[in-house]
């Protein structure tokens, strides 16, 4: 039984995309470093925050850096954000 003219020029289609088709790249590698850092950073900003509000005078470094604590705080915690989306 003879072959429709689709199936020829499906067939050439492939054949052409085969030769033409550049190697594919590999994704990198797994990131398994990422969450634990994640996570980590987030709590560090998070409890920056908290020990601030409760105890911020009565330490002295923390007394010294004034409303600069509340910057720091959420800087840590935007930045785990950051680091989140290396993850794959």
């Amino acid at each position: 039984m003879a072959e429709s003219k689709v199936r020829k020029k499906a067939g050439a289609r492939k054949q052409r995309d085969a030769q033409t088709s550049t190697p594919r790249v590999k994704a990198p590698g797994s990131r398994r470093w990422v969450p634990p850092v994640f996570i980590t950073v987030g709590l560090l900003g998070a409890a920056w925050l908290v020990i601030y509000y409760i105890a911020g005078r009565q330490i002295p470094f923390m007394g010294d850096l004034g409303n600069w604590n509340i910057l720091i705080g959420m800087g840590l915690m935007a930045s785990s954000f950051v680091i989140a989306t290396q993850w794959r």
